[in-house]
Parts: C-alpha cells; structure tokens; sequence
C-alpha cells in the first residue's frame, strides 16, 4: 500500500476509506487478495473501528467482500458494474460537454488546456498514478464548470471497477489515447460544437471496450467470471 497525508478536517473514518479505496483503485490491493483490519489499522496508524468502517462502505460500493473464512477480501472486477457505470457516464458527460459548449470562456478554456499539458507531460514518463489523478481532475472539471460538481461526486462513488480497467488500460496497452483524446474533447467545446463534441466523449468513454481483450488476457486472474 502507498499511504498519503490526511486532508484537512478529514476524519479518520474517511482518511481510511479514501486510503484503502485508493489502493484498491490503483491495483496496489489487488483483486482476489486477502486484507486484514488489524493490518491496515497498524498500516494507518489508526485504531480498528474506522477501517472497520471504511471497510463495510466499501462492501457497499462492491469493492471488497465478507467471506465467513476468509474474512475481507477485494472484489474482482465485473464487467457487468463496468458497463452499467460506463451507461450513467456517457449520459452525464454527453449533457455536460453539450451545455459547456454554451458557456466556455477563456478561462475555462486555459485551466483545461494547462490540465492537457500535465498529461502530456506524465504520459511520457508513464506516471499512471498521475496520468489518472489528471484525467480524473479534466472530468470533473467540465462538471465543476457547468456547476454541476454534486452529481460528479455522486457519480464518482460508483466507478471503482471502471477506474481499476482505466488503470490497467495503462499498464497492459502500448497507445494510450488518454490525451489525444482529451484534446479532441477540448478542441470541439473551444468551437462550441455539440455534436462534435458529444461524439468525442462517447467514444473516449467507450475505449475501454477496445482494450478489453488485451488487459483481460494479460491479467485474466483480476476478472469474476461472467
């Protein structure tokens, strides 16, 4: 596990679970494996009761499972929550590049573009930890710019599995589209075009689909079985 400072007025309750939900998402806790509440309790110098918690909000959210032997363990990634969660994006995403079509300015448009160059940079030296904290920072953006930042975040909690398939996309594929995909986004909202714009956030969404075979060849140990 890779453990990070606590944000402040964060509780221990929400430090553990933004700590354990983290490495889940990063792949750092891997699918299938085993954690313990004693562990991770020591790991964030914490006492049992907030992982114990933390743990129970993440069976909620599918990321971890209560087994009467084997105790918790992480949930595997099911391809049925990916495509559900992938459904409720397109949707979101397709309404909110359209409206920021309306109302992009300048400004929104250099913090997207400075967003952009940062992933350029982090895709070079293949800093996945990055790569995915920029791509998360470039989505919420668009909705914190339409004024829409509560539904991201009520989004947010329900794409675990899809983000641990982004974050194996890459590991396993060589071409990354991640910015190039990005820039396409941002070149069809700087021209206010809807259509266009639609169309590039749907496909970016969907790319998952294209890498599929390779990652799940590549870590077939990581999927429930259909």
């Amino acid at each position: 596990m890779v453990i990070s400072n606590r944000i402040m007025r964060e509780n221990a309750r929400e430090y553990a679970l933004r700590q354990i939900r983290e490495n889940i998402i990063s792949l750092r806790l891997k699918p299938g494996s085993t954690v313990s509440e004693n562990e991770l309790a020591k790991k964030l110098g914490m006492s049992r009761t907030p992982v114990r918690e933390a743990l129970q909000e993440l069976q909620k959210s599918n990321l971890i499972e209560v087994y009467p032997q084997r105790g918790c363990v992480i949930s595997h990634i099911n391809f049925d929550v990916v495509e559900e969660t992938v459904f409720l994006r397109k949707i979101l995403e397709k309404a909110v590049v359209e409206e920021l079509c309306e109302t992009i300015n300048e400004e929104k448009l250099a913090i997207l573009e400075e967003n952009i160059k940062l992933q350029e940079f982090y895709l070079d030296s293949r800093s996945a930890d990055k790569i995915m904290e920029l791509d998360n920072e470039f989505h919420r953006s668009l909705f914190v710019m339409c004024n829409k930042e509560r539904i991201y975040n009520l989004m947010e909690s329900m794409l675990s599995h899809f983000d641990r398939i982004r974050t194996l996309s890459l590991y396993s594929v060589k071409e990354i589209k991640i910015v190039s995909d990005h820039k396409a986004i941002l070149n069809a909202i700087s021209l206010k075009n809807k259509e266009l714009a639609a169309e590039f956030i749907v496909k970016h969404l969907s790319r998952y689909k294209l890498d599929q075979d390779v990652i799940m060849e590549k870590y077939p140990e990581y999927f429930s079985v259909q």
